[in-house]
C-alpha cells in the first residue's frame, strides 16, 4: 500500500467512524431527555461524514489520472475494494464504541447546555481535562447487551434493508463514478459528475425512511413508550445495518461502474 492509498483509506475510515457514532447521540439525547441537543449534535456529525465525503474525489480522481497517464490501471479495482474495506473496518469499530460515544456525547450535551459555546465545547474536549474525559469514558460493550440483541429490533427488516441500501449507495457512489472514469476515459468527467445523483437518491433514501422512523421512536423512548434498552438495540441494529450496507458496496463496486461507464455515453 503506498502513502496515497494508505490517506485515501484513512480518511474513508474517518468518515465512517464519524457516521457511525453520530448513532450515539440519539441515545445520549434519551438518557439527558435533551432531544433537540442531541439532535442537533447527530445532525452536525452526518454533516461533517456526508460532506467529508465528497473530499474523497479528488485523492481517487488523482489516483485514476495517473494510471491512465502512467498505466497499472489493473490495479485500481483491488486499490478501490481496499478503501470500501477500510470503510467497512471504521463502521464495525464505530459500533464497538457505541457505549463509549453515548457516554462522551452525554456530557457534551451537558457541558453544551452550560456554556452555550460549540467554540468552548471542541476547545474543551482537546485538553488534558476533556481527554481524560474521553478515556474514561471509554468502555466496551457489555455481555448482556450483546444478548439482548435476540430480543425484539425495535425496527422492521425493510428499515433495516432500506438503511444497507442507502448506505451501499453513499458508500460506493463516488468510488464507483470515478471507477468509471477509468472504464470510459473518454467521458470520464461525464462519468464523475454521476456521483451526485447516486448519492443524492441515496439521501433522500435516508430522510425519507430511515430518519423518520428513528426520530418517532426516539420520542418515544423519551415519552416512556418504549423502553431506553429497545431503543439502544435499535441503535445497534441499524448500525449493523449500516455495516451490511458497506460490505454490500464492495460488491456492487464493478456492476455499479459498468453501469454508469454505459449511462455516461446517453447523458
Amino acid at each position: 500500500m503506498d502513502r496515497q492509498l494508505l490517506i485515501i483509506c484513512l480518511l474513508t475510515a474517518g468518515i465512517n467512524l464519524i457516521g457511525t457514532l453520530a448513532y450515539a447521540a440519539r441515545i445520549a439525547g434519551v438518557r439527558t431527555r435533551r432531544i433537540a441537543m442531541s439532535f442537533a449534535l447527530f445532525n452536525i456529525l452526518v454533516l461533517v461524514s456526508r460532506t467529508s465525503n465528497s473530499f474523497l474525489g479528488p485523492f481517487l480522481a488523482k489516483r485514476i489520472e495517473n494510471r491512465i497517464v502512467h498505466g497499472g490501471g489493473d490495479s485500481l479495482f483491488l486499490d478501490f475494494q481496499i478503501v470500501l474495506a477500510s470503510a467497512s473496518i471504521a463502521v464495525a469499530v464505530g459500533i464497538v464504541l457505541v457505549p463509549s460515544g453515548q457516554r462522551l456525547f452525554a456530557r457534551a450535551i451537558g457541558y453544551f447546555q452550560q456554556h452555550r459555546s460549540t467554540a468552548k465545547l471542541i476547545l474543551k474536549t482537546a485538553s488534558p481535562t476533556g481527554l481524560k474525559t474521553v478515556r474514561d469514558a471509554l468502555h466496551p460493550p457489555s455481555l448482556v447487551h450483546l444478548c439482548n440483541l435476540a430480543k425484539p429490533r425495535g425496527v422492521g427488516w425493510g428499515v433495516l434493508l432500506a438503511n444497507c441500501l442507502a448506505q451501499a449507495l453513499i458508500t460506493v457512489g463516488v468510488v464507483a463514478s470515478l471507477y468509471a472514469g477509468y472504464l470510459n476515459p473518454e467521458f470520464r468527467v461525464t462519468a464523475s459528475q454521476l456521483s451526485a445523483v447516486i448519492n443524492g437518491f441515496a439521501t433522500i433514501l435516508l430522510f425519507a425512511l430511515i430518519d423518520p422512523q428513528l426520530s418517532v421512536m426516539t420520542d418515544d423512548a423519551v415519552e416512556g413508550r418504549v423502553s431506553e434498552a429497545l431503543f439502544r438495540r435499535t441503535i445497534v441494529w441499524i448500525s449493523f445495518s449500516r455495516l451490511a450496507g458497506t460490505i454490500l458496496a464492495q460488491v456492487l463496486l464493478l456492476p455499479s461502474a459498468q453501469l454508469i461507464a454505459w449511462i455516461a455515453n446517453y447523458v
